[in-house]
């Protein structure tokens, strides 16, 4: 189990400095996202530690050296000072090193994708405590969250219970996005085609904000959730209402969702589709769709079997790709910039068209004759 970033009376200072921050990145309710505040403010305190003595100092030394004052020592052939050149570096050289450990500790500490060591403070992961897993999906623009041990789904609606490990799954089924609940744990990034994963906690009961925190497009602003943190029972009831629902997300209903819209309301699916997360991942969610895994193991088992082109069936409507067209059928077109007729070099030698591209043509300036050419 991983040792805690705890405060010290030393880091006040740069907790007040860093006031303007949001409130709940710096007071949050889980226990990831307190470990990360604490590392701000010990790597603020760090720095600090050589900013305000060279803050102070600059004054000091314009105040006592200033021309008016007649006590201060002169020494205009003083160059160098053994012990003062150890201060000016050893000094910035331990708070690096500093800097550099803590940095490297909380970094492996931290991994989102690493599990969690602890629940709280002095509070290890129960053994017998199996992580709630969420599989999260950033549409245009909206975010999809799949139960799958519940067997639910939901759509700009994250319920997690307090207290226990929660594993995501994320990707996206277009551009890339950003999930972030600064409450919970820092921002991880979702990709089309790629799985991320974070392992977090909330240690408290409450309603926290969720957002997209990457410019994905013209519904940005509203890809915003709310993330309800309740007790056991209250997930148990929460997972009962949503069976409830009546609605299922089956791929024909996900593929409808997939197409851009803003400011969804909280949709909630009392069943989903074995298997349309991983199918959303490698990208074959669409009838006739080859699964990337499928292909990457055929290629490995008959390599050069086929060449690498997109070889899912074409949509309707959709034209063939020029990539599986014969060379025959591609036909050319116009070229615009192509000069028409013989160039005038070839008969025109003299003519002035052949030098248009070389010629130097100066602006006359006020008052004065044209520059000639040449």
């Amino acid at each position: 189990m991983s040792r805690p970033f705890r405060s010290t009376p030393l880091l006040a200072l740069p907790l007040l400095l860093l006031g303007g921050c949001d409130t709940v990145v710096m007071n949050p309710a889980g226990d990831v996202a307190r470990q990360q505040a604490d590392l701000i403010l010990w790597s603020t305190g760090l720095m600090l530690l050589i900013i305000i003595p060279v803050m102070i100092l600059t004054v000091l030394f314009a105040w006592r050296y200033r021309a008016s004052n007649k006590d201060a020592e002169y020494l205009p052939d003083w160059d160098h000072s053994t012990g003062l050149e150890l201060i000016i570096w050893s000094a910035p050289l331990l708070i690096i090193i500093a800097l550099g450990a803590l940095t490297w500790v909380a970094t492996h500490t931290l991994d989102p994708y690493r599990p969690i060591g602890r629940i709280a403070p002095g509070k290890p992961v129960p053994a017998d405590q199996r992580p709630l897993e969420v599989q999260v999906v950033s549409l245009d623009w909206k975010w999809l969250f799949i139960y799958p041990e519940q067997g639910i789904a939901t759509v700009n609606e994250l319920v997690v219970p307090a207290n226990r490990q929660v594993r995501f799954r994320l990707t996206s089924s277009s551009v890339m996005n950003t999930f972030y609940v600064p409450a919970m744990a820092g921002m991880i990034y979702t990709m089309a085609g790629m799985e991320t994963k974070l392992h977090a906690v909330l240690n408290r009961t409450g309603t926290f904000e969720g957002k997209s925190a990457n410019y994905s497009g013209a519904g940005f602003s509203y890809m915003n959730f709310p993330t309800h943190s309740v007790d056991e029972a209250g997930f148990a009831r929460w997972v009962d209402g949503v069976r409830g629902s009546g609605l299922q997300l089956r791929r024909d209903e996900y593929l409808k969702l997939e197409k851009p819209s803003e400011k969804v309301p909280v949709m909630r699916f009392s069943a989903v589709e074995a298997g349309l997360f991983d199918r959303v991942v490698q990208l074959c969610v669409h009838p006739g769709e080859t699964c990337m895994g499928a292909t990457m193991s055929h290629d490995a088992q008959h390599p050069g079997s086929h060449p690498p082109v997109n070889d899912r069936a074409p949509r309707a409507g959709e034209p063939e790709g020029a990539l599986l067209k014969d060379p025959n059928e591609k036909g050319t077109s116009p070229h615009t910039t192509a000069p028409h007729g013989q160039p005038h070099g070839n008969t025109e030698p003299g003519n002035d068209s052949n030098r248009n591209m070389t010629r130097l043509e100066l602006p006359a300036l006020p008052g004065t004759a044209r520059a000639a050419q040449g």
